[in-house]
């Protein structure tokens, strides 16, 4: 059995979901942060599980030439990004990998390799960040939480955010502490202001701020917009009321101080009205190209009815709207679905429907109305679809389903079930919207037999 703090010598033969290497020390599965595939390193074992352990790396005997120095100088502590230690074909490497035995594990599929849409740089490419703050010494700062905590990371400069973004994030802390605005304190639910939120239309420029606040005032509101202005694109700034305890970042009513309380960007040569809680994918550059491959897999014609579950804002769906007869969206959160609505008008599209409801619910009403789908998308959140959404997809029979994921575990799972009710798999790939993160998203598009 292996002993805690006893340091063993180990090669990291593959990777966990989440990135971390994974080494085999006397039959035992040890789980290494901060390691690269086939590396020789000693670790030092941190945790003992019944059948598992974890490790820390105290010495790398022989290094991986993917090994690279952390541009990023919190990057072994702050828990939004896991792969500043090793280039950037590693990680597209090993993300495609995950997709690819996700489908054959989970999913039933024996693929040899799974595409993937590498990314064409690595920096500045996140069009929203959630800072979450924190006070030390009656001082505020702002960073991102630990790994695995609540703990605040102070971040000066975060690499993958735009140079802006951040720049919104000092100037509302300086506000903070120069009027003495309380920081939330999530154990004893005390305090004022719990996350600034910022998002930057990656075409447009234009900058939503949105302070999180338990709440439903900020002290000198006006000084805070005049300092908010020095900075190019700031277009709102916008409160959100949550009151509530809870690791939730935003409540469920906005009060806009500044602006119209949201942002336009385009996107697939559309334009779309984005407000805090609207989805819109992160990565601009990505995302373009990411609905790109959804579209043409869809292979859609003008006579083909196409339900979007899931659909957000309408990226997707009004995307495809130009390819099909009638385009059907389905969004549970009500401010999206305006959003989507006003994003049709705006774009002059006059086959779009917006319901607003959850999918599944929402999917079985129009089967029961003897609406039919020729061709069916789903972008669900990282659980999944569940087995109303399933069912009713299994009896509507679309000719074709198109899954985007943002968890290949749960993609597997569910191209499972569908398969067992009359879909195969036509084709599969990976698309990396977060470079030097642990996430990936992936299509899979499904015929019917």
């Amino acid at each position: 059995m292996l002993q805690k703090n006893q340091i063993y010598e180990a090669v990291i033969s593959d990777y966990t979901a989440e990135g971390q290497g994974i080494a085999k020390i006397e039959g035992w599965t040890v789980f290494v942060p901060n390691a690269i595939a086939g590396e020789r390193c000693r670790v030092r074992i941190e945790k003992v599980g019944k059948t598992w352990a974890s490790g820390k790396i105290v010495e790398i005997l022989e290094k991986s030439e993917h090994r690279m120095n952390r541009a990023c100088p919190v990057a072994k502590l702050c828990g939004g990004c896991d792969f500043w230690h090793m280039d950037y074909e590693e990680e597209s490497r090993l993300k495609a990998q995950r997709v690819r035995d996700c489908l054959n594990r989970l999913g039933g599929e024996k693929l040899t390799e799974v595409p993937i849409l590498g990314a064409p740089t690595c920096r500045e490419y996140r069009n929203k960040a959630q800072y979450p703050v924190a006070a030390k010494k009656n001082k505020a700062f702002a960073g991102f939480f630990k790994a695995g905590t609540h703990q605040v990371v102070e971040n000066d400069r975060c690499l993958i955010l735009p140079r802006e973004t951040d720049r919104v994030k000092d100037i509302v802390v300086d506000y903070v502490n120069q009027t003495r605005v309380s920081v939330y304190d999530e154990a004893a639910h005390t305090g004022l202001l719990r996350h600034i939120y910022v998002r930057r239309g990656a075409v447009s420029g234009q900058i939503l701020v949105c302070l999180a606040v338990n709440g439903r005032a900020i002290p000198k509101p006006e000084q805070l917009i005049e300092k908010l202005k020095a900075v190019p694109g700031f277009t709102t700034l916008v409160l959100s009321v949550n009151t509530k305890k809870g690791n939730a970042i935003l409540g469920d009513e906005e009060i806009v101080l500044y602006g119209p309380g949201y942002i336009e960007d385009t996107m697939c040569g559309l334009n779309f009205r984005l407000s805090p809680r609207s989805f819109y994918q992160v990565n601009h550059h990505q995302a373009q190209r990411l609905y790109e491959a959804a579209i043409s897999q869809a292979e859609i014609t003008k006579d083909d009815t196409v339900l979007d579950l899931y659909c957000g804002v309408g990226t997707i769906t009004l995307c495809m709207a130009k390819a099909a007869g009638k385009v059907i969206g389905v969004e549970v959160v009500p401010q999206a679905v305006e959003d989507a609505k006003d994003n049709a008008v705006r774009n002059g599209i006059e086959n779009a429907e917006f319901f607003c409801g959850d999918a599944g619910q929402a999917a079985l009403s129009l089967e029961q109305q003897g609406i039919k789908a020729d061709v069916a998308v789903v972008d669900p959140p990282r659980k999944g679809l569940n087995a109303d959404t399933i069912e009713a997809l299994a009896r509507m029979a679309p000719r074709r389903i198109v899954y985007v994921s943002c968890d290949p575990a749960t993609l597997a799972r569910d191209v499972a079930l569908l398969k067992q009710r009359g879909y195969r798999v036509k084709n599969a790939m990976a698309a990396d919207l977060f470079p030097r993160c642990a996430h990936v998203e992936s299509v899979v598009c499904l015929s019917r037999k």
